[in-house]
């Protein structure tokens, strides 16, 4: 495939491959200096931004161009299922050497449209540029019915703590990827879980259209690092039972408890449900599993149990760009 001469090209390939449909709210989309956006009457607005940067996010040499497009577009949508919402359209700003608009853009778009598909999330505008390193910043804007909203605040001491799926498995996946050469297997589970990353969103929308949550994030740092910052949002602490803990298959226990509580890029959703309606909690919703980890408590921070029945305070040691010691 052929590099693009101009800027103009570079837009037009890359808004070719969308279809050109309206989401609900979208009056103006692509081609115009803006775009126009407005939420149904009795819907909220829920906006939220990303960043997905080459050398911090992701390995040219060691993650697949199409990974790349599905999973921007699937973490910054996380962010709309962590409070119940739906995403509805997305911006793209790409910044990319010329030598990658080519080949590499050509699977990066494919990636992006499976995401955008798979998400009913429709590409309403953006920005490109050249840069000497591929950075990728994405937009998303859904909505949510007013009042159903899921925040971080308003946690309650006594309410119990659940979280989605399997914890620790997308960083066990970046694992295995770094020491694989060739060709990537994608159908391994941990690997996939961090190549291509599900955002939550069904799952969010049951949880707020029921008034089940009565606080929710997605679990993207690492649970060790999110958890304190909900319980900070919500003026309380918590306990965990890292022996309840949704670990991945294939590690010893005890170092897939330290994947389960450190290990970032899991887009799983941590809340938590007061204990008269914790009986509406499936085991499963949809096949994807729902396990209670701990509790919410009124001594601030957050504390791990160990087996003789004391407690520990867990350290934050997940996902921290500015941390000096990662």
């Amino acid at each position: 495939m052929s590099h693009f001469q101009d800027e103009d090209a570079l837009v037009r390939e890359i808004a070719r491959g969308f279809p050109r449909v309206r989401a609900d709210g979208l009056r103006l989309g692509i081609g115009d200096d803006a775009a126009l956006w407005k939420a149904k009457p009795g819907f909220a607005s829920i906006l939220t931004s990303d960043w997905f940067l080459e050398g911090s996010h992701f390995l040219r040499e060691k993650h697949p161009a199409d990974s790349v497009g599905w999973k921007c577009l699937a973490r910054a949508a996380s962010d709309i299922a962590a409070m119940g919402g739906a995403p509805r359209i997305f911006l793209l700003n790409l910044a990319l050497p010329a030598a990658d608009t080519g080949k590499w853009l050509k699977s990066f778009l494919g990636g992006l449209r499976r995401a955008a598909g798979s998400l009913d999330c429709v590409l309403a505008g953006g920005d490109t540029t050249r840069s000497k390193r591929i950075l990728i910043s994405v937009t998303v804007i859904g909505e949510i019915a007013e009042g159903q909203e899921v925040t971080r605040s308003g946690a309650h001491p006594g309410d119990l703590l659940y979280v989605s799926g399997t914890l620790g498995e997308a960083e066990q996946g970046l694992r295995l990827l770094r020491k694989t050469r060739g060709k990537v297997n994608h159908k391994n589970e941990a690997v996939r879980k961090h190549l291509y990353p599900e955002p939550r969103v069904a799952l969010g929308r049951w949880l707020a259209e029921r008034k089940l949550a009565g606080v929710m994030m997605d679990v993207s740092d690492g649970l060790s690092s999110d958890l304190p910052r909900l319980c900070a949002a919500s003026g309380v602490g918590a306990w965990v039972d890292p022996g309840n803990l949704p670990i991945p298959r294939g590690v010893a226990v005890e170092s897939a408890q330290q994947l389960a509580l450190h290990g970032g890029d899991d887009y799983e959703l941590l809340f938590a449900v007061s204990p008269r309606k914790a009986r509406e909690i499936p085991v499963k919703f949809h096949n994807l599993r729902l396990t209670q980890i701990g509790e919410i408590t009124t001594k601030r921070g957050v504390q791990i149990l160990r087996r003789d029945g004391s407690v520990e305070l867990l350290r934050a040691a997940g996902w921290d760009p500015f941390r000096e010691d990662k």
